[in-house]
């Protein structure tokens, strides 16, 4: 069953998520930060106070990326690793490269950044219409620096691209069959000093690989009903066991760069206590190449490229971050995406 032409929307919340310009009503809420899941429990929540987690143990942390090598992560985070990839059974891709005439096959390693939220909402469950939100004025209303148009399954990049051949769904094709569903081609255009350090690092780069001034991703969002949820067993992963209200879930199945996939997960629960609250947990987990990682050597040579170093960008510890975008590092990003999604589900 192709998209639903009338509904739109993205995240990415791959967004891959993920808010400048964002409602206002966004800043009634605000960002507490905790150091394990264990502190996201429902009783310690708090009016208008998001519990946000996006660093892993420290002994899981790879110290030269700052993140979570993806063969760690689905060792030691199984339940998310089941939930957060494009799909349960995906693993690192295997590549084929041609060097001096020589074939080589190899696996694309990732990192992994995850961040996990937990709010309540001041609205009794029976008052929420998720499927509205799978609309395009949603996800447009989450960061317009994100530019965001409807596509159908048919003009979605083709799944035998190599950069989506991976992340191909094996049951079925992104953006068909789900009932509730819409397509998304996105793209974002980096800010501030970013593109500046793009083009210096393109002409000094070792490597021939172009890196593009903007970022081009499509994704899927579906709406997951509450028997989907139950059945896919999702309290496992929320680690709230009341009834389901239903989930939105938003996979970026296709980047043209930095990342492999992303997926946006919002899962909509009955407080355990108050029947006038829903408990919502956010996930958003992006797959970071492990190669973007390692150029901090190739960048250190240059003077004017020693803050571009990616693991820097990414962690919005480089001067050449800036706004409450992308550009701004992903802790920034997620942050923010997760804002002003509170808001407007707060406000609707």
């Amino acid at each position: 069953m192709p998209c639903n032409k009338p509904a739109a929307w993205l995240l990415a919340w791959t967004a891959l998520a993920w808010c400048s310009g964002a409602p206002a009503a966004a800043q009634e809420f605000k960002i507490e930060d905790v150091t394990a899941l264990t502190a996201l429990a429902v009783d310690q929540l708090k009016p208008k106070t998001i519990f946000f987690l996006d660093r892993p143990a420290d002994e899981l942390i790879d110290p030269d990326a700052g993140l979570i090598k993806f063969e760690d992560w689905a060792q030691t985070k199984p339940v998310q690793k089941q939930f957060l990839s494009p799909y349960p059974s995906y693993v690192e891709p295997m590549v084929e490269v041609t060097t001096d005439g020589v074939r080589k096959r190899f696996r694309e390693k990732q990192h992994m950044y995850v961040a996990a939220a937990r709010y309540a909402l001041d609205r009794a469950p029976d008052t929420l219409d998720l499927a509205s939100l799978v609309k395009l004025p949603f996800i447009e209303s989450i960061d317009p620096a994100i530019k965001h148009r409807l596509i159908t399954s048919a003009e979605a990049v083709s799944p035998k691209d190599p950069r989506a051949i991976h992340n191909q769904h094996p049951l079925r094709r992104w953006c068909e069959v789900r009932p509730i569903a819409i397509c998304i081609h996105s793209s974002y255009a980096f800010e501030g000093k970013l593109p500046l350090g793009i083009r210096i690092a393109n002409k000094i780069r070792e490597s021939s690989k172009r890196i593009y001034e903007t970022l081009e991703f499509e994704s899927e969002l579906t709406l997951l009903s509450p028997e989907e949820v139950t059945e896919m067993g999702l309290s496992t992963l929320t680690g709230l066991d009341t009834p389901p209200v239903g989930a939105l879930e938003q996979t970026i199945f296709y980047v043209n760069q930095v990342m492999q996939f992303g997926k946006l997960l919002a899962v909509f629960q009955q407080h355990p206590t108050d029947p006038k609250q829903t408990v919502v947990t956010v996930y958003m987990a992006l797959g970071v190449e492990s190669n973007l990682l390692s150029k901090k050597k190739e960048y250190s040579k240059v003077p004017v490229l020693r803050n571009l170093v990616p693991a820097q960008v990414l962690a919005g510890k480089s001067s050449f971050n800036t706004g409450k975008s992308i550009s701004a590092g992903l802790p920034v990003y997620a942050r923010n995406q997760v804002k002003a999604i509170a808001a407007i589900l707060q406000k609707k």
